[in-house]
């Protein structure tokens, strides 16, 4: 990779390039995979053409999953940066490619690492457990990384007298110790997407359909879950959906999930819970920084790539393995 281009993706995220407007991206993707033995990853939240495109859809805990078991030299990951930190984590030995470095997340910016180990040496006797939401040098501080799905599960796991950190998300950590009945020390942190739902538009919104059921993630804040008749992880929310007699359903959390509703539902109507502000989606900026251009010039390429410090992925591969163990034991 040549200066410039260097230089480009540090200001921009990704580096530009002209694609011819006649080129049928699906099918150049597809024969770049085959090519390179590459493996595409997508979250939930992705565009739909990306989701489409993908080898394997899922949330946090499924795609984490994914990654560490994966044979492919590559693994193209459609999400954010944290999530493709972490199959670098669990995959060292594999390429991992981004779209676009900048898909952030305002979740694990809100946590930084050098202030969480202050916060956690206040509480010497804690075991650390952070949402995989979170840095790679987060990671690295924690005893057991959680997912939304797996959360309850691992805390539940442990014996009742063990004293816990929860971060970096105060929502969902709050209604893991709801769940739980565990006093948990929460870090002050949130998810931006899914801390702007309006309380008073969706109550007009249900009064307006009055069959639908409301279902909301748990990253939501509270005055919202208690709103709710089902409240889980993005994988939850969708079999929810699935096995729910219901034919209208109220959706708290990004909106990319309702692409999967859907398909999988072709029969039943699915509305975006309304934000508290005058736009009319609720799409995180940062997932949807990733585009199908991005992603076929990704894998055309071989850049941006995804690295991690080894001593970060030593670090941080003992919390994430502790999670897949726990969550493999528990079924999940």
């Amino acid at each position: 990779m040549n200066i410039d281009v260097l230089e480009e993706i540090n200001k921009k995220g990704f580096a530009e390039e002209e694609i011819d407007p006649t080129l049928d991206l699906f099918a150049e993707i597809e024969r770049l995979k085959k090519e390179k033995n590459a493996i595409i990853l997508a979250h939930y939240y992705q565009e739909p053409d990306i989701q489409d495109i993908a080898d394997y859809i899922g949330d946090s805990l499924g795609l984490s999953q994914e990654a560490a078991k994966t044979d492919a030299d590559v693994i193209v990951f459609a999400g954010v940066h944290f999530m493709a930190e972490t199959a670098k984590i669990l995959s060292p030995d594999k390429k991992v490619l981004l779209p676009d470095v900048k898909a952030g997340c305002s979740l694990a910016d809100s946590c930084p690492p050098h202030l969480f180990k202050k916060f956690k040496e206040k509480y010497p006797d804690h075991l650390v457990i952070t949402y995989v939401n979170c840095t790679a040098e987060l990671k690295a501080l924690s005893d057991i990384v959680c997912t939304s799905t797996n959360a309850v599960q691992i805390v539940q796991s442990l014996p009742k007298d063990q004293k816990i950190i929860f971060g970096p998300d105060r929502n969902l950590g709050a209604y893991v110790a709801k769940k739980t009945g565990r006093d948990l020390v929460l870090w002050n942190g949130a998810c931006m997407v899914h801390e702007i739902f309006s309380q008073e538009k969706i109550t007009k919104l249900k009064e307006r359909h009055p069959n639908a059921k409301f279902i909301a993630h748990p990253e939501c804040e509270e005055v919202i879950l208690k709103m709710a008749d089902y409240v889980g992880s993005t994988t939850g929310l969708l079999k929810y959906t699935i096995s729910n007699p219901a034919t209208e359903f109220i959706v708290a959390t990004e909106s990319g999930i309702i692409h999967q509703m859907e398909k999988a539902n072709p029969d039943k109507t699915f509305i975006p819970a309304p934000p508290n502000n005058s736009c009319a989606c609720n799409d995180c900026p940062y997932m949807k920084r990733n585009t199908l251009e991005k992603l076929y010039l990704c894998i055309k390429n071989g850049y941006p790539e995804v690295t991690v410090p080894e001593h970060i992925i030593e670090q941080a591969r003992k919390p994430i393995q502790r999670m897949l163990d726990i969550s493999a034991e528990l079924g999940l």
